[in-house]
């Protein structure tokens, strides 16, 4: 079982687009329990830099497809494209083994909705203590060099709410790293059923008597308001200002 492990992610994220990793280097040797120092780059290429917001950044450890690597931990879950190129974390020794598998992964949307997900080259960790599960430690045997995963990109979803391209696909039949959720429903002006019942059907269950694998989907995207709730003032006239001292008090007791 993975041993996880991680103190102190301190960021100075940056206001790039598609990013193009600068440390550490390829085939860097980093000393476990001591700082990470990822920079990062414009890389020139991909999504322009106006159309993405915000970002996540994790250490990642495997082969280069995603059945074969995990995310070890979150350097940061919720960045924001808006302060610098930097990042910094404190990488504990017990986390991982230590191949030379390490890259990094970060994972950016846009304002629109767009992702664009770029990995690092490889590195490693010296005085490394854990161990990787089966699959991971296979996927590291494949790779060579110190190139890591490609990087990829994912279309915003459409304004209903759907999948990418406007694909009318089901939320729970939704596969990809991303799922979009539709619109919330807006409530209803008038109270019609007098009996409640269920808006969709049931569905099936099956109850789990092994470990289940880790899910790949990273985030949910949900499709923005398009209604405007109607506002209108109120027409009843204020209440008359009641009385405050005691004597005041009881005289309005008696006032009838």
């Amino acid at each position: 079982m993975l041993a996880k492990g991680l103190l102190l992610a301190t960021l100075l994220p940056a206001v790039f687009a598609d990013v193009q990793f600068t440390s550490p280097a390829a085939g860097a040797t980093i000393a476990a329990g001591k700082p990470i120092t990822v920079g990062w780059k414009d890389s020139g290429d991909g999504v322009a830099l106006t159309d993405l917001s915000t970002y996540t950044l994790f250490l990642c450890a495997g082969g280069n497809d995603a059945a074969s690597f995990i995310q070890l931990f979150p350097i940061n879950a919720q960045g924001k494209f808006s302060t610098g190129n930097q990042a910094s974390a404190t990488v504990a020794s017990t986390l991982g083994g230590p191949d030379k598998n390490a890259f990094l992964k970060m994972q950016s949307v846009g304002a629109k909705g767009a992702q664009v997900i770029n990995y690092s080259d490889r590195f490693s960790f010296s005085g490394m203590t854990g161990t990787f599960p089966p699959e991971v430690a296979a996927g590291i045997k494949k790779v060579s060099g110190t190139e890591g995963p490609p990087s990829s990109e994912v279309e915003a979803p459409d304004a209903a709410g759907g999948a990418p391209d406007g694909e009318a696909v089901s939320y729970a039949a939704q596969t990809g790293l991303i799922k979009y959720a539709p619109m919330l429903t807006p409530p209803g002006t008038k109270i019609t059923k007098k009996t409640p019942s269920p808006r969709y059907p049931t569905s099936k269950v099956t109850i789990a008597k092994t470990f289940l694998p880790t899910p790949k989907q990273t985030t949910t995207m949900t499709a923005s308001n398009t209604y405007a709730p109607a506002q209108s003032r109120p027409f009843q006239a204020p209440a008359a200002s009641q009385p405050q001292d005691d004597m005041q008090k009881f005289l309005h007791r008696w006032r009838d």
